[in-house]
């Protein structure tokens, strides 16, 4: 690894490979290192290995995904957008397509396509990619930075960016090294949780007697309380938590939302699950939560009770088993039988109105516990990271360590599902290697 570098960029993720790529493209010698075998592992993984790269909703509207500190990003998508981010990957050969629900997707619906694009920018701007060495600290000489620590010895540089990622996903190279680094160097680390995992129930059995029961188009509500004392005319009529701008929850509703579920062996994941993950698991630093779900949201509860009267009327010579299969997943047809002390073969005409009211409770109301979430390592994405008070969001430079500068996941900011990490990814990323070739 002879030779001296201006730049030295840590971690080929997406945030690194488009700084490296931006910083080589103005002038400057730039050097990626990397501690994996190959670049862009995660990126490999993002949309069932499609990738979800961005999202079709308006600046105002992806920001929000972000809840508060979406804010720190409005300099770096002012300076980097989705538009500009397709107008790179087309540079290359790569038409992206977006999806009915705003997500952004190659054509190819590859996502090696678009880690081979940016092997492509870095390659036109001669970047030296080096891989399975690891970073593992800064130099700094009169609070400005000289270079970089590895696995390999000292690597002289006049600017370092650091886009090392988080903590999910540690087989992609996603190990923390850039909080650890980012710390010795005096930055704030904010307290680190896993972003969009899923949610382990305290009644483990319980869900193990439901597991792989698929929900559609549920409404899910968590709750500042025991599941015991859920109040149900509390749950909102509207989507709300982060990402609904001036739709915010009102206690003790932490976030409400309608969508798709799965109940696990463990407890409950699915897209819907995974949206709430976060908020959910920071309230339980504040005490007991819980979860309610409601399998039929399209209706109140006179009109189920009405239908359900009306299919035990129609088909009272049948099972109760068979007939709330036309209300229910497969997999909750006997669990619910057994909470409601019906036996699965009395007949339709036999079930009596309290069963037929403790059917109605569950299917409006089916309640767990939450004791936590499942492992970091699980986790789409790291929340917490960088404290973004540390760090210019004009230039993404440390305010602590000249020549210093961050991108993507190592910051604290992240947001939901639909393309938005990535994005922000990119776009702190291309402000990153622009600002460190305009420092040195």
């Amino acid at each position: 690894m002879a030779g001296n570098h201006q730049i030295i960029v840590i971690g080929a993720g997406a945030a690194g490979m488009i700084a490296a790529g931006r910083a080589a493209e103005l002038g400057d010698s730039v050097l990626l290192v990397e501690k994996m075998e190959r670049p862009g592992k995660k990126i490999l993984m993002t949309g069932n290995g499609r990738c979800n790269l961005s999202n079709s909703r308006d600046m105002d509207g992806f920001i929000a995904q972000f809840g508060a500190n979406g804010r720190f990003l409005q300099s770096a998508f002012r300076r980097f957008f989705r538009d500009d981010l397709l107008a790179l990957l087309a540079r290359y050969g790569l038409e992206c397509r977006t999806k009915a629900n705003g997500k952004v997707y190659p054509t190819t619906d590859n996502a090696r396509d678009v880690v081979r694009a940016f092997q492509h920018y870095m390659a036109d701007g001669k970047v030296t990619v080096r891989f399975e060495v690891s970073a593992t600290g800064v130099l700094v000489e009169n609070g400005r930075v000289s270079g970089i620590k590895t696995s390999v010895g000292d690597l002289p540089a006049s600017a370092v960016i650091i886009a090392a990622g988080g903590s999910s996903h540690p087989q992609t190279g996603s190990t923390g090294d850039g909080f650890h680094i980012a710390a010795a160097l005096g930055h704030t680390i904010v307290r680190l949780r896993p972003g969009l995992v899923p949610l382990v129930a305290t009644d483990v059995a319980q869900a193990k007697l439901m597991q792989g029961a698929g929900l559609r188009n549920v409404r899910v509500t968590a709750f500042r309380c025991p599941a015991g004392e859920i109040d149900l005319s509390l749950v909102p009529g509207v989507d709300v938590g982060r990402g609904f701008d001036g739709q915010r929850p009102k206690l003790p509703i932490i976030e409400s939302r309608t969508g798709n579920a799965v109940i696990t062996h463990f407890g409950l994941s699915g897209p819907v699950i995974l949206e709430m993950s976060l908020a959910t698991i920071d309230a339980l630093e504040n005490g007991p939560v819980s979860v309610s779900i409601d399998l039929a949201p399209d209706m109140d509860s006179d009109a189920l009770r009405t239908e359900l009267q009306q299919a035990f009327d129609r088909r009272g010579e049948e099972p109760y088993r068979d007939i709330m299969k036309d209300f229910l997943p497969l997999k909750l047809v006997q669990p619910f039988a057994a909470m409601t002390g019906a036996p699965p073969d009395k007949l339709g005409k036999q079930i009596t109105s309290g069963e037929r009211e403790s059917l109605l409770d569950l299917m409006k109301s089916l309640r767990f516990d939450i004791q936590g979430a499942y492992s970091m390592s699980t986790s789409l994405v790291t929340a917490g990271g960088i404290s973004l008070q540390e760090i210019d969001p004009g230039t993404m430079a440390s305010l602590l360590a000249e020549g210093v500068y961050f991108c993507g996941e190592v910051m604290d900011v992240d947001a939901g599902t639909g393309g938005y990490n990535l994005q922000a990814a990119f776009s702190t990323g291309y402000v990153a290697g622009e600002s460190a070739a305009s420092f040195v």
